[in-house]
């Protein structure tokens, strides 16, 4: 299944099926003013990556696999401790701190909806080694055209 980014355009797609033909670290499948959803596979025993982003709120939809998600007001107190699953959908308040580990047998997949737009318009990342590499080059900005955070409002990792 090939996924193309339309932009800023209407667009319809099966999300469910998408996201589990999904091999890709991430790919961008829909950007627009305000929020943008990207499709996620995080192999065994990986995660996303504890981070924060300051003025993002993010909803997490897992559609395959098991996972444990993590999260908390810094990066040293992550309170918030759950086990996700097929079905499990987890909201991310700006502001904290998160992670989600794949503690499963079988690639954990999944899509996010940020809210403002987080990623670079149709960017599809084979690896979560490839979406760093993008971001320290500067390949992985959101379009000019999207409402953005105030600049001194930047993501965290830990």
């Amino acid at each position: 299944m090939q996924i193309i980014d339309p932009g800023a355009r209407p667009n319809a797609l099966n999300i469910e099926s998408a996201t589990i033909h999904n091999a890709n670290y991430r790919t961008v499948a829909w950007t627009g003013k305000y929020l943008q959803v990207t499709l996620m596979s995080i192999p065994v025993g990986e995660s996303i990556g504890l981070e924060v982003h300051p003025e993002t709120d993010q909803f997490i939809r897992i559609d395959r696999g098991t996972g444990r998600c993590v999260m908390g007001t810094s990066k040293d107190r992550l309170e918030f401790d759950e086990t996700v699953e097929d079905g499990s959908a987890v909201q991310v308040p700006a502001g904290y701190w998160h992670d989600i580990e794949n503690t499963g047998n079988e690639p954990l997949k999944l899509y996010t909806v940020y809210a403002p737009v987080h990623h670079a318009q149709g960017i599809v990342q084979e690896t979560a080694a490839d979406a760093e590499r993008d971001e320290e080059a500067g390949k992985d900005t959101p379009p000019e055209w999207t409402v953005q955070p105030a600049p001194d409002a930047q993501d965290k990792h830990a």
